[in-house]
């Protein structure tokens, strides 16, 4: 992670320029009171009336320098805090992106876009507008004080008094809302969890009937979420009086002391008119400084929020120097493959295989049996436990992670589309060199060119988000004509036609038969997606149970056997009774 000060020192020169300009139009705004006190001393008190022309250009010239150096100083400190922003947002949006599967497993997509979107946002508020205005306050603060004691150091102590006093109870008031900041952090990542689940899965929720439900579970993170920023207003109110209480005592107290001292002879009038005004400008930095310190808090506790992602490193690590591969042919070996995750059970046991460049391999077996496992090792989604796996010889560990991936077209269980055009999705795996004609091509191919150019823009289609106003059957054909444009060494189809209709499954797995140079690995609950597999390997509780050609596994009469029976089992006694009947089913 880079350092905060990192960021703030590729932008030094516009940050001096700022700062600069910052004192210069803090200057010029401590000239008027003097300017006053001329007006004062020499014009009402003294009588000289032609002092007066250069005092007003005095003020004219002074009012004029401060509106350039302060926009200036707001407007660069704006653009810099934009740019950081936008580079600390990027940045930590790539380490994201660059984190291992294991990293997603346990952490919430609502708590991410909570670190990429208000941490960024509050910390950026802290290096544009708060930094500006602190930077202003502390040097507002000590010129004032400073023309303070030279006009009258005695009557200085009391607004230096009452400057202690307010940063006193800032620096109270700071550590009191350094820990509810971060308990506001915490909830609204679990608020927008909770929102983002419900919004996405807003079908099922209505399908069960569980809006109640729903609603009361995201009412209670509400609840606490409104409890905390209470907490905070209460904090905040608690101290804050005391800033208010100072801004209306000060300018009083200063007259009366002042004017006591006027009456002495040991300061004019003038001066202790631009004392007053400069006991006034005194009082805006202290009322800033609660408002100040809340956010300056705010962006700490974002600090830390994000600092703790980027301690988080990928669990898949790439090889110093990895092998590339001149072409992959698609020769795909498990040797001895076990592997389970942290803290739970052995999802899979000694597995060993290996699917020929151009050869097909069907993979069954019951829900949690270890299918998608398989391929999710096969892309370094996950490492291995114990043994290696190969592709075309060569120890996937030592390839580059995007030689290894850029090679396997994976056609999900869970489709993902985004809310794109239909034209886009299909390109995604390699927009820059896959053209329309491949789009075209792959649609057919995943026989999903029929409903396409039924739509009124075709393939300019755009899709709602995750595939919304798409049935599953047209989700699956999009998704395989995206692998099917790749055009990979490696095919992987896991239970990718399972909404599809019969007639559609087969016409794709005529499609299949085609690709002779592709690699293909098949994960399938229907045999019908399977039969005409190289080999096919049925898995039971993470182990191979059964291997072998359709034929042969049917021979065994084991679980494969058993599946093929449950799907076709009635099919095959009916035409059985048919033929004996004259060849006609019944």
């Amino acid at each position: 992670m880079k350092k905060l000060s990192t960021y703030l020192w590729e932008y030094k020169i516009p940050y001096l320029i700022a700062a600069a300009s910052l004192l210069i139009a803090v200057t010029l705004d401590m000239m008027s009171p003097r300017l006053m006190a001329r007006v004062v001393d020499d014009v009402i008190v003294g009588g000289e009336l032609s002092e007066l022309k250069y005092l007003l250009l005095g003020f004219l010239g002074v009012g004029s320098g401060r509106c350039i150096f302060q926009y200036v100083k707001e407007y660069t400190f704006d653009k810099n805090g934009v740019r950081i922003s936008g580079n600390m947002r990027r940045d930590l949006f790539r380490h994201i992106q660059g984190l291992s599967a294991d990293f997603f497993d346990r952490t919430n997509t609502g708590e991410l876009m909570a670190r990429v979107k208000e941490d960024i946002d509050r910390i950026w508020d802290a290096l544009g507008y708060v930094s500006m205005l602190l930077i202003e306050v502390a040097y507002h603060t000590g010129i004032i004080l400073v023309c303070m004691f030279l006009l009258n150091w005695r009557l200085a102590l009391i607004p230096m008094a009452a400057m202690l006093l307010c940063g006193s109870v800032a620096v109270v008031m700071e550590r009191r809302l350094g820990v509810v900041y971060e308990e506001i952090s915490e909830e609204n990542a679990a608020l927008n969890t909770v929102a983002e689940e419900n919004l996405e899965g807003v079908r099922t929720v209505k399908a069960f009937a569980r809006e109640k439900f729903e609603i009361d579970k995201f009412l209670s993170h509400n609840r606490r979420y409104y409890d905390l920023n209470m907490e905070q207003s209460k904090v905040f109110v608690k101290y804050y009086p005391c800033f208010t209480v100072v801004r209306a005592v000060l300018p009083l107290l200063t007259i009366l002391v002042g004017g006591r001292f006027v009456m002495d002879g040991e300061m004019t009038l003038g001066n202790l008119t631009a004392f007053v005004e400069y006991s006034t400008n005194i009082v805006w930095p202290m009322e800033m400084l609660g408002w100040l310190t809340n956010s300056f808090s705010s962006a700490v506790a974002s600090q830390k929020k994000i600092r703790k992602i980027y301690r988080e490193q990928p669990s898949i690590a790439e090889s110093a120097e990895p092998v590339v591969l001149d072409k992959v042919k698609g020769r795909i070996c498990f040797d001895h493959v076990s592997f389970h995750k942290a803290d739970m059970h052995e999802i899979l046991h000694d597995i060993s295989f290996t699917v020929e460049a151009g050869r097909t391999l069907g993979i069954m077996g019951a829900t949690g049996a270890g299918k998608t496992s398989i391929i999710q090792l096969l892309q370094r989604m996950y490492d291995a436990t114990d043994g290696s796996i190969y592709l075309d010889d060569v120890n996937i560990k030592d390839l580059s992670l995007e030689q290894l991936r850029t090679s396997i077209s994976y056609v999900m269980q869970d489709v993902f589309l985004f809310s794109d055009t239909i034209n886009e999705n299909i390109k995604l795996g390699k927009k820059e060199t896959i053209g329309f004609e491949t789009v075209l091509r792959a649609s057919t191919q995943a026989q999903a060119s029929g409903f396409i150019e039924r739509m009124e823009e075709r393939y300019d289609t755009v899709i709602g988000e995750r595939g919304v106003g798409l049935s599953g059957g047209q989700k699956q054909r999009i998704s395989i004509a995206r692998a099917l444009a790749k055009r990979d060494p490696v095919l992987v189809l896991d239970d990718s036609t399972s909404a599809l209709d019969m007639e559609t499954e087969h016409l794709i797995q005529q499609t299949l038969k085609e690709l002779e140079h592709t690699t293909k690995i098949i994960i399938a609950h229907r045999i019908s997606a399977v039969r005409h597999a190289d080999e096919i390997i049925v898995l039971d509780n993470g182990m191979i149970a059964e291997r072998g050609t359709h034929e042969e596994l049917l021979a065994q009469k084991g679980l494969y056997y058993e599946t093929y029976e449950s799907q076709y089992g009635a099919y095959a006694v009916q035409k059985k009774g048919g033929e004996n009947d004259g060849g006609k089913l019944v």
